[in-house]
């Protein structure tokens, strides 16, 4: 029997960071979220913030991949970073596309030199969700929030089972 579509996903997937950004036009902050997880599947960390909320949605895609590309120098050997946002996608491997990105690009091109096997790949949006999880709690918190740990810490509301 073949592998269904979303198991060859999940397969090809396997070690890496997968994170998200979130926006909103009615919310005072914008929410980032990743989770890095082991070739096993198991999450090994985790974190989650908040900052005033950007200009678009895609300011806010961009901004989540640079924390999530500072914690990753910190924490783990991760190379490989997924999201759901196939724009964030395009504007990594053609910057000079997307001038109105030229500040927060040259951000992560200069950190991208840390990773000498740097990915970033599509994850669906299906196997994404935990990170979006985490980014729609930060960007709807009250106050400014910035969590990083290997478990959901009690004052966070549970995510949702996958």
């Amino acid at each position: 029997m073949l592998p269904s579509s979303m198991e060859r996903a999940k397969d090809s997937l396997g070690y890496g960071t997968r994170r998200d950004g979130s926006w909103t036009a009615s919310d005072r902050f914008s929410g980032c979220g990743w989770v890095w997880i082991d070739s096993g599947e198991n999450t090994q960390l985790m974190g989650t913030r908040n900052f005033m909320r950007g200009e678009s949605a895609l300011h806010s895609e961009v901004e989540a991949l640079r924390w999530a590309m500072e914690n990753m120098l910190q924490h783990s050997p991760c190379q490989s970073f997924g999201t759901d946002c196939k724009e964030l996608i395009a504007m990594i491997k053609e910057h000079q596309e997307w001038p109105s990105f030229a500040t927060e690009l040259e951000k992560i091109e200069t950190m991208q030199i840390c990773f000498p096997d740097f990915k970033i790949i599509h994850v669906p949006r299906v196997l994404n969700q935990f990170s979006d999880f985490l980014t729609k709690t930060a960007s709807t918190f009250r106050r400014e929030l910035l969590f990083i740990g290997c478990s959901i810490p009690v004052w966070l509301p549970k995510p949702p089972q996958s």
